[in-house]
């Protein structure tokens, strides 16, 4: 009972950043934009909630400081996507690149250490709430998408941005608000990983959960509930490592390490050619 009530605490805590930059995906590519770069975003937002949270000894500042940094991440992809029309998944993969490197560069700037920075003030007990909220918002979201002008808009843009401007309304705009929101979101993720989970930044503290992230989407068939039920089932296998390590004598400790990878893998070939996403994903308008 015990090791039962660990595995769910732990699968709640592992899957909650994983589920922010999940949501953030759903909201970018029901657009229309395709966000390769929720990885880098949630480097930036895990390293500014920590900078901030060092500076100012108030971790609720730093977290507002990483849904910033999300943010303007994701508006600059959006700008490239929308404006200048680069390649979504080449501008992706810069802002990973470039938030990775900043970070990188930011710990020995500010801290004067490479790798990790000092501890700071974390959320405590209190990142609870933000747990509360992920799932919250996932049910905002749905809700949003589905039942409000603002969502079929969105959901408009990301199949037929044509039949969009034919209305009256910009479909650049929309794309360009989508993408900065699914950055903000991933900046929360990010800080939940550095002052809600932690009390540090370090390097490669996300790990690729936002490429698993991306695996929800799709695994969630797109969709803000099911990317949130995915990012659970990843959350679990990534708990589970924590929880049987030691357990199973012959599994290699790597192996443990590499099952919410193993399972981002088999999820994402289990739906191939299964599922379809919106018409105009990753499609420059």
């Amino acid at each position: 009972m015990e090791i039962l009530s660990a595995l769910i605490v732990l699968t709640l805590i592992k899957a909650t950043p994983i589920i922010y930059a999940a949501l953030g995906g759903v909201i970018s590519e029901r657009s229309g934009v395709i966000n390769i770069g929720l990885e880098g975003m949630m480097a930036a937002g895990a390293f500014t909630a920590a900078i901030v949270s060092y500076a100012t000894n108030a971790p609720l500042l730093g977290v507002l400081a990483g849904i910033v940094a999300g943010g303007l991440a994701g508006l600059v992809l959006a700008i490239a996507a929308t404006r200048f029309k680069v390649d979504q998944i080449v501008a992706g993969t810069g802002i990973n690149l470039i938030c990775a490197g900043g970070a990188a560069y930011g710990l020995v700037l500010v801290f004067n250490q490479p790798g990790a920075s000092k501890q700071v003030n974390a959320l405590g007990p209190n990142y609870w709430v933000l747990v509360v909220l992920a799932f919250a918002l996932a049910i905002a979201l749905q809700w949003l998408l589905s039942r409000t002008p603002w969502g079929l808009r969105v959901r408009a843009c990301g199949e037929n941005p044509r039949s969009v401007a034919a209305a009256g309304l910009d479909p650049l705009a929309l794309r360009t608000f989508a993408v900065t929101l699914s950055g903000a979101l991933a900046g929360l993720g990010g800080a939940f990983l550095s002052i809600g989970e932690l009390n540090l930044y370090s390097d490669g503290m996300t790990a690729g959960r936002g490429f698993i992230a991306l695996a929800a989407v799709i695994f969630g068939r797109w969709n803000p509930l099911g990317a949130t039920a995915a990012s659970v089932v990843f959350g679990l296998f990534e708990a589970l490592q924590y929880v049987l390590q030691g357990k199973i004598s012959w599994l290699p400790a790597d192996a443990m390490q590499a099952l919410p990878y193993i399972a981002a893998l088999i999820a994402l070939a289990g739906v191939t050619g299964r599922v379809r996403a919106p018409a105009s994903d990753g499609v420059p308008y």
